[in-house]
C-alpha cells in the first residue's frame, strides 16, 4: 500500500470504530468468530472420515455455483494452531466450530473413529491454551452418508436414537473441557432447503419445475424433518442434563436462523402476516422448545401434514433449553398473500405461512444488498428480533451464534482494495450498535456475539464466489490467511482501545 492508501484507510477504521467498545456491553458478554467443519476443515479423505450428505451432493453437476467443492476448504484441519492465533490476536474470548459426525462414526454408528477424537481434542485444547472458549455444535449440515442411505437420515425416527448416541460419544469425550453445546445448526434452513426446494443437501423435493430433485415430497417431508430435528434436540439435552451437567456443569442450547420480518403497512392483515412469518421461521423450533406445541398458526395451517407431540414428548421438549443460538443477518418487509398462488401452485411447506416476503417497500430497500441476493443490511432488524424473543418467549438468554456479511470474490479486484472492507466494518458495528441498545434500554438477555466468520470459506451453493470472513483467504497462494481492515477493527474494539468521539 501507499501512503495515500494507509491513510484512508485508517480514516475509516477511526470512523467506523468510535464509541464502541467491550463496555458498551455487560461484564462477560463473549465475543468470538464462528465456523462449521464442512465449510472449515478440508480434509475429507483424511482422518478417517466417513462421507457426509454434503461430499455426495457437491458431486452432483449444477449444484455449486463455481463447480466447486469443500474436499479442501480453507484446510483448518492442518492449520487450526495458527488460525487459533489469528483469534487470540484479535482479542476473541470464543470460537464456535461444529464436530464432523462423519470424523467421529465414519458410518454414522457403530465404532467410534479414534482419529476424529483425537482431531477435536487437539483443536479444543489449542483454543483453551490460548484462553479461548469452545463452543461445540453437534450438527452442522453433514450428515453421514451412511445414514441417509440406510434409511433416509432425518426422514426415519431412527435418527433420534443415533443422534443421542453420536451426542453423548461427545459429551463423554469434550465435554470435561467444552461448557457450550449447541445441538443443531439452522435447523429451519436445513428442513426447507434439504426438503422442500431441495436446493441443499440431500437434495429432495416434489416441485413439478425442479429437474434435479430425485425424489421427496415438498409439502411434507420438511414438517417430519423438522419434528425429528426437536426429538433429538430434546434427547440430546435431558441425557446431557442426567449424565454429564452435574458433573461437567456445562449447558445446551440450539442455533435457530430467523430475520426480523417487518409488516409491509400498518393494515391487520400484514402485521398478522408477520407474526405468521416469524412463526413458521424462529417459532416453528423455539415455540416447542418454550411451551412444547407448535404455533397456533402452524397447527391451523399445516393440519394433519404437522406431525403431533405424543405422550411424554411434550414435557421433554419444553424447557429444553440452557441458552437459545440466535443466526441473524438480515431482514424483510412481508405482507399477506391474499392470492395463496404459491400455495396453490407448488404445494409446498414454503407456501403454507400465506405471506409474501420482499426486500423494498414503496420502491425503497430496506436496506443495501451485501454480495448475496437474500442479505440485506439492516441493523435496526437485530434490536427488534431480541425484543420479540423477549416478549413472546420469556426473554430466554440469547446468544448471537452467527451475524455478518458477505462480498463478491472478485478476481480482477486488487488485494489492496479487497482488504478494505469497511461496509463489512460498519454492518458489524451498526448491529452490535442496535444489540446493545436491545440489552442496556430493552433489557434483553443476550450474552454473546459471534461474527462469521473467521475466515473467507466455502460457502455451501455460492462454493467460494462470495466472501464472509474477517481474514482474506488468498485462495491462489497456498490458503495464506491475510488479515482484512475488520480485523483491526474488532481488535480495538476488544481490547479496549477507545477512540474518541466527535463532539
Amino acid at each position: 500500500m501507499n501512503l495515500t492508501s494507509v491513510a484512508c484507510l485508517l480514516l475509516v477504521l477511526l470512523q467506523s470504530a468510535e464509541g464502541l467498545s467491550r463496555a458498551e456491553f455487560p461484564h462477560g458478554f463473549v465475543f468470538g468468530t464462528a465456523s462449521s467443519a464442512y465449510q472449515f476443515e478440508g480434509a475429507v479423505n483424511e482422518g478417517n472420515k466417513g462421507e457426509s450428505i454434503w461430499d455426495t451432493f457437491a458431486r452432483r453437476p449444477g449444484r455449486i455455483l463455481d463447480f466447486s467443492n469443500a474436499n479442501t476448504a480453507v484446510d483448518q484441519y492442518h492449520r487450526f494452531r495458527s488460525d487459533v492465533d489469528l483469534m487470540k490476536n484479535m482479542g476473541m474470548d470464543a470460537y464456535r466450530f461444529s464436530i464432523s459426525w462423519s470424523r467421529i462414526f465414519p458410518s454414522g454408528t457403530g465404532a467410534v473413529n479414534p482419529e476424529g477424537i483425537a482431531y477435536y481434542n487437539s483443536l479444543i485444547d489449542a483454543l483453551l491454551e490460548k484462553g479461548i472458549q469452545p463452543f461445540a455444535t453437534l450438527y452442522h449440515w453433514d450428515l453421514p452418508q451412511a445414514l441417509e442411505d440406510k434409511y433416509d437420515g432425518w426422514l426415519s425416527t431412527q435418527i433420534i436414537e443415533d443422534y443421542e448416541h453420536y451426542a453423548y460419544t461427545c459429551f463423554e469425550a469434550f465435554g470435561d473441557r467444552v461448557k457450550y453445546w449447541i445441538t443443531f445448526n439452522e435447523p429451519h434452513g436445513f428442513s426447507l432447503q434439504g426438503y422442500d426446494t431441495g436446493v441443499q443437501a440431500p437434495g429432495r423435493c416434489s416441485l413439478a419445475f425442479h429437474l434435479m430433485c430425485r425424489k421427496g415430497n415438498s409439502s411434507t417431508e420438511p414438517y417430519i424433518v423438522a419434528h425429528n430435528i426437536l426429538l433429538s434436540h430434546a434427547a440430546a439435552y435431558h441425557t446431557y442434563r442426567l449424565q454429564f451437567k452435574e458433573k461437567q456443569g456445562g449447558g445446551v442450547g440450539i442455533a435457530l436462523d430467523s430475520r426480523w420480518y417487518e409488516p409491509m403497512s400498518n393494515a391487520d392483515e400484514d402485521i398478522d402476516a408477520a407474526r405468521r412469518a416469524m412463526d413458521f421461521e424462529l417459532g416453528w423450533f423455539l415455540h416447542p422448545l418454550i411451551y412444547g406445541r407448535y404455533p397456533y398458526s402452524m397447527e391451523r395451517l399445516v393440519s394433519n401434514r404437522l406431525p403431533k407431540f405424543t405422550g411424554n414428548m411434550p414435557g421433554l421438549l419444553t424447557g429444553s433449553l440452557d441458552f437459545l443460538g440466535i443466526n441473524h443477518y438480515t431482514s424483510s418487509y412481508v405482507r399477506n398473500d391474499r392470492s395463496r398462488v404459491r400455495k396453490l401452485l407448488l404445494k409446498d411447506a414454503s407456501g403454507d405461512a400465506g405471506v409474501i416476503k420482499t426486500s423494498h417497500r414503496h420502491g425503497e430497500a430496506i436496506g443495501e444488498r451485501a454480495a448475496s441476493r437474500w442479505l440485506r443490511v439492516v441493523p435496526w432488524g437485530i434490536r427488534k428480533l431480541m425484543r420479540y424473543i423477549k416478549d413472546n418467549y420469556n426473554n430466554t438468554a440469547v446468544i448471537i451464534t452467527e451475524n455478518g456479511m458477505d462480498e463478491l470474490n472478485n478476481p480482477f479486484m486488487s488485494l489492496e482494495k479487497a482488504l478494505r472492507d469497511d461496509k463489512r466494518i460498519s454492518y458489524h458495528k451498526e448491529y452490535l450498535s442496535n444489540l446493545s441498545a436491545a440489552i442496556r434500554e430493552d433489557d434483553c438477555d443476550v450474552r454473546g456475539y459471534f461474527a462469521w466468520s473467521l475466515l473467507d470459506n466455502w460457502e455451501w451453493n455460492s462454493g467460494y464466489t462470495v466472501r464472509f470472513g474477517l481474514y482474506f483467504i488468498d485462495y491462489r497462494n497456498n490458503l495464506t490467511r491475510i488479515p482484512k481492515a475488520s480485523v483491526q477493527w474488532f481488535r480495538d474494539a476488544l481490547q479496549g482501545k477507545w477512540y474518541l468521539k466527535k463532539t
